[in-house]
C-alpha cells in the first residue's frame, strides 16, 4: 500500500477506471454477440436494430479510448458486410 497521498489517490482512481472499462467492455461484447446472433439466425429485422445498437456501442468505445479507431472501424465494416450479405 503507498504511502503517499497521492499515490493512495491513483490508487483508488486506476480501481475506479478499471471498474468503468471492464463493465464498457463487457457491454460491448454483449451488443456485437447479439449482433452475430441475429445474423446466425438470419432475422433481419432483428439484426438491422441490433447492428445500430452494436454499432453505437463500437462509436462509444472508441470515443472513451476503449477501443482505437481503426479498430473499432474494422469491426462496424465486418458487421456492416455481414448484414449486406443477410440480404
Amino acid at each position: 500500500m503507498p504511502n503517499i497521498k497521492s499515490a493512495k489517490k491513483r490508487v483508488l482512481v486506476n480501481k475506479t477506471k478499471a471498474m468503468q472499462n471492464k463493465t464498457a467492455k463487457s457491454a460491448l461484447k454483449t451488443d456485437i454477440k447479439k449482433f452475430e446472433a441475429a445474423v446466425a439466425e438470419g432475422n433481419r429485422s432483428e439484426a438491422d436494430s441490433a447492428y445500430k445498437v452494436a454499432v453505437k456501442a463500437v462509436d462509444k468505445a472508441v470515443l472513451h479510448g476503449l477501443l482505437h479507431k481503426n479498430n473499432g472501424a474494422r469491426k462496424k465494416s465486418a458487421m456492416t458486410i455481414k448484414l449486406n450479405k443477410l440480404a
